[in-house]
């Protein structure tokens, strides 16, 4: 928490935090307006899960191409406060009497958009404020602002839209992503911008996939990150649906639920480094994917009784591997590439990682109409069972100590 002294990573703190909180509310309220003041369809949920994620297939490359070439604090202030304004326009349109499901699935594309040049701008901008020596403590500070965020988000949340409904509980989300530009204005570091001396935008995007594809370890967490994410996105469409249609729990109460998510995420930041020492860095990487996701089982049992209490285990779990995975494969991943190719190490990353979003979205929205909410549950747990695999089959299942700094050398 020492960096915390530092004026312009405190900035950056107050930025994520604000942000944070914003996002986090915004999980729950945007489904929430299209379930309860649209009474979508269990497809139409699935599609809008879809829309906001989508960016990341369709321009998460040439993003990472674009960052680099610009400065990126500037490019994280426009993402705010553009973010603000589209979603401002939901509660403007449903207090109109005109607001669609046509235009949630526009404003979560938009979001979609700007948050893939948020989030390349954000992952590559850090090691440029605090240096690489300390990567692992800023992620970790960072972290921990996600996972507090994940703690209050939900829960504040969930009782904004049950007392001022979902349309209006994002006006929450609109202050915070305007608040999070103004932080980020107050950083006085300046960066250089990188020169590109004419080179091709599609050259550019094919050295940031080979750098990241070519290198075997950075290949594996790929692959695991992908496949866990594709079934995690098939889940939440069924799982808001079970909640909120099938055993008609208020909007408080899923928030209070999902909160659990924060606090196991708490958890993980606090003991992620005693984990990592205890097991190893590549260890841990497959260890906190092997066993959190068989948790996922426990889903399709849950009931409007005691049995609540098995969503908590599962949330609880869930997010605190999730958070450990998290810090420990984006330091090493940060550490090991040069700083001209760091937007387009991310935004590769996030291509490939998030790219599985939409169409677990989609399926787990198709699915739920055929075969069930319940049911659609069990099979993605079943296939987040299998993503531990590509790490487990790799170099990365012994290495105590990832090679940082040889890799490097190597590239």
């Amino acid at each position: 928490m020492r960096l915390l002294r530092d004026h312009d990573f405190r900035g950056l703190f107050l930025a994520d935090s604000a942000s944070q909180v914003g996002s986090q509310l915004l999980l729950l309220a945007l489904p929430l307006v299209a379930v309860s003041a649209l009474h979508a369809s269990e497809f139409e949920v699935g599609l809008l899960a879809a829309c906001q994620t989508l960016a990341f297939v369709v321009i998460g490359l040439p993003a990472g191409a674009i960052v680099d070439r610009l400065r990126k604090r500037a490019v994280m202030m426009v993402s705010d406060w553009a973010r603000a304004l589209a979603l401002a326009s939901v509660p403007v349109a449903w207090w109109l009497d005109v607001l669609t499901i046509h235009q949630l699935y526009a404003v979560a594309l938009v979001l979609g958009v700007f948050t893939v040049f948020f989030d390349s701008a954000y992952l590559s901008y850090l090691p440029h404020l605090v240096g690489r020596e300390r990567l692992v403590e800023g992620n970790s500070v960072l972290e921990g602002v996600r996972t507090v965020a994940q703690l209050g988000g939900p829960s504040v949340g969930g009782y904004l839209v049950q007392f001022l409904t979902a349309p209006f509980a994002l006006v929450v989300t609109v202050l915070g992503y305007a608040w999070s530009g103004l932080c980020l204005a107050g950083i006085r570091k300046r960066e250089e911008r990188q020169e590109r001396r004419g080179a091709h935008l599609g050259k550019e995007i094919g050295e940031g996939v080979r750098f990241v594809l070519g290198h075997p370890l950075l290949r594996c967490i790929v692959a695991c990150a992908a496949t866990a994410n594709l079934f995690a996105s098939m889940a939440q469409p069924p799982i808001l649906l079970l909640l909120a249609r099938e055993l008609g729990l208020a909007a408080g109460t899923i928030g209070l639920l999902l909160a659990a998510g924060g606090l196991g995420g708490m958890i993980g930041a606090l003991v992620n480094r005693r984990v990592v020492a205890r097991f190893g860095q590549g260890p841990t990487i497959w260890l906190t994917v092997g066993l959190t996701a068989p948790l996922m089982f426990l889903v399709p049992w849950v009931e409007a009784d005691w049995r609540l209490g098995l969503f908590v285990v599962f949330e609880l779990c869930f997010a605190a591997g999730a958070v450990v995975f998290n810090i420990t494969q984006l330091s090493f991943r940060q550490a090991i590439t040069p700083e001209a190719l760091l937007g387009r190490m991310n935004a590769t990353f996030r291509f490939l990682v998030w790219g599985t979003m939409p169409l677990g979205g989609l399926a787990g929205g198709a699915l739920g109409g055929l075969i069930g909410v319940r049911n659609t549950l069990v099979v993605a747990a079943a296939g987040a069972c299998l993503a531990f695999l590509w790490v487990f089959a790799s170099p990365l299942r012994t290495m105590r100590e990832l090679p940082a700094r040889q890799a490097l050398a190597d590239r």
